[in-house]
């Protein structure tokens, strides 16, 4: 919500006006350079908006009467359908309207030129990194994810706790770094997208087997599984693998890292140099925290916690290389995490999607509780 300023005040007097903290305000309102708000300066209020209205944007006169407005206390978007990539972006640009403190920045392009966008929620010291979607006919993840972004922006506004810690404390004391959709392109191509390319629909039909229906499809668009593109003994999988050539499912690529949507990942994890990393996939109810014995201590005490959180069984050796996970662990000897989602065979249903919530929201939690 957009209000216009018709008296001068402090930012704290206005975040005390609102119940919010003045790190929402001041992140909401990059412009504001000292500690007075003058008469006339248009000002956002993240997690507000005007009674019986649904516009983010408003002008409110008078700022001592805070009657006309009040504080959204229901999720602002419905990611539980068909998440292709625009659901994305409309649902990124809602979120943003009501929750300005939310960045987003594009971290890379995919092969079809569809941006690959982090969303930085915080101003803290430790940096928690979260993605989703790798596979394409894992898009539930995405649906999944921003379903739990929009309600720790609400908590975030309406100062609610978790466990025994406010929610506001997370924010001061982390970064969290969310990629909610890493295969967009691919996920377009499950879903039937009219985003699709034409030519690039017509090479993977003959890379489908001549089908049309791709719902067993994980690779990103010209065929190269994303999580089997990272240099953690890639070679192994390489050699290993039966696909050869490019394929709905499970082909490394040429070498690692040749896709855009792969090397931006690994990129950013270099910049960015987070604490920990969540990957959601599905499906299986498990969480994978080893790699090698390059994993550190600290990953076992996490994955307990997730598993009492969860119900999902921890498991600490698979034999599969060159994920995004192992990659990480290897390269950074920090804890990562490969959550498999739900149950049964994959696309996993919509009709899940509550029960998927219900079940692994607590890792999320956890995983902001323990970094705070």
């Amino acid at each position: 919500m957009k209000i216009c300023m018709n008296e001068t005040v402090t930012i704290k007097q206005l975040a005390d006006r609102f119940q919010l903290s003045e790190r929402l305000l001041k992140d909401s309102n990059p412009s504001l350079q000292n500690e007075q708000i003058p008469e006339g300066a248009i000002i956002e209020i993240p997690g507000w908006r005007g009674v019986n209205s649904s516009s983010s944007i408003g002008k409110f006169i008078n700022i001592a009467d805070i009657k006309k407005v009040e504080p959204i206390t229901k999720p602002v978007i419905q990611p539980k359908r068909h998440y292709h990539f625009q659901s994305l972006v409309n649902d990124i640009g809602t979120l943003k309207a009501f929750y300005p403190f939310m960045k987003e920045r594009i971290i890379g392009y995919s092969v079809l030129g569809n941006p690959l966008i982090e969303l930085i929620i915080g101003c803290g010291p430790k940096k928690v990194h979260m993605n989703g979607s790798f596979h394409a006919n894992e898009w539930i993840t995405s649906a999944i994810m921003m379903k739990w972004l929009n309600d720790y922006l609400r908590k975030l506004v309406l100062n609610e706790y978790f466990s025994s810690k406010p929610v506001r404390e997370f924010y001061e004391n982390i970064t969290l770094s969310y990629v909610p959709m890493v295969n967009p392109d691919g996920i377009n191509l499950v879903l039937g997208s009219h985003e699709t390319d034409v030519e690039i629909r017509k090479q993977a039909i003959q890379l489908n087997g001549g089908s049309t229906d791709f719902s067993n499809w994980k690779s990103n668009v010209r065929g190269v599984d994303l999580n089997n593109q990272y240099p953690a003994f890639w070679e192994i999988e390489k050699r290993r693998k039966p696909q050869k050539t490019p394929s709905p499912r499970d082909y490394p690529g040429d070498r690692p890292l040749s896709e855009p949507e792969a090397m931006a990942m690994a990129e950013l994890a270099k910049r960015s140099l987070f604490d920990i990393i969540l990957a959601f996939h599905t499906q299986g109810e498990e969480i994978y925290w080893g790699y090698l014995n390059y994993e550190p201590e600290v990953s076992e005490l996490i994955v307990k916690d997730y598993e009492r959180a969860s119900g999902y069984k921890a498991v600490q050796t698979i034999d599969s290389h060159a994920g995004f996970r192992d990659w990480f662990i290897k390269e950074f000897r920090k804890p990562g995490f490969t959550v498999e989602l739900g149950a049964g065979t994959n696309p996993l249903p919509l009709s899940q999607f509550d029960e998927i919530d219900r079940k692994a929201n607590g890792i999320f939690w956890t995983t902001l509780f323990h970094f705070s």
